[in-house]
């Protein structure tokens, strides 16, 4: 549904946020932005960043890395965790997984989600928004049987869960957009592009 001809480029591999993308009838390309992700998070928390400056700063760069060598409008897109300010990563092997569902059970827990626009390397516009999140107190057994059935592709969510999957058993509330769950503000996406004429209207 794109109507115009300036290129749209994702600074992304995720699968999610292309999924997300693509089923909103966007027309783009998929590009990553080969970002060194841990080196900038310990950088930015040897400095003091708060979770959501870290998410912001790491969409900004990623952006901005490959709109400075790409013509048109670049996204760059990050989620961080945060559990009672602590930042969580992604998990490493399923007993990293089963520890972050341990810490986070019977808790409320923010995704802080951000995505930036740039054009010609230059950021042009930002969005973020931060779900709030809270996991029933499950038993460990429940844990161990969760991890079995999803299997390793919670591996690639921040908080070893898929929300639009067996995921959703984890939760007793959630507060906040759907799709920056999933991992990215999608609605405040297609608003900014209506208003610069750039999807249909």
């Amino acid at each position: 549904m794109n109507t115009f001809n300036t290129r749209l480029i994702l600074a992304s591999q995720s699968k999610s946020r292309g999924a997300l993308m693509k089923n909103a009838g966007l027309v783009f390309e998929q590009i990553p932005a080969n970002v060194d992700e841990d080196a900038v998070k310990d950088s930015l928390r040897a400095q003091g960043a708060s979770t959501r400056a870290q998410a912001e700063s790491l969409a900004e760069l990623k952006a901005m890395k490959l709109s400075s060598r790409e013509s048109g409008i670049v996204l760059g897109a990050d989620q961080m965790l945060d559990l009672e300010g602590e930042p969580l990563d992604k998990p490493k092997g399923m007993a990293g997984a089963r520890d972050h569902l341990q810490r986070m059970r019977g808790k409320t827990h923010i995704l802080e989600t951000s995505l930036v626009a740039c054009e010609n390397g230059q950021p042009i516009w930002r969005a973020h928004t931060r779900p709030r999140l809270t996991m029933r107190n499950f038993s460990d057994a429940f844990i161990d049987q969760y991890l079995e059935s999803a299997g390793e592709g919670i591996l690639s969510s921040v908080g070893a869960y898929h929300l639009e999957g067996l995921g959703a058993q984890l939760f007793s509330n959630i507060e906040g957009d759907y799709f920056s769950i999933l991992g990215l503000p999608l609605i405040q996406l297609l608003t900014w592009l209506r208003d610069r004429e750039m999807i249909a209207s």
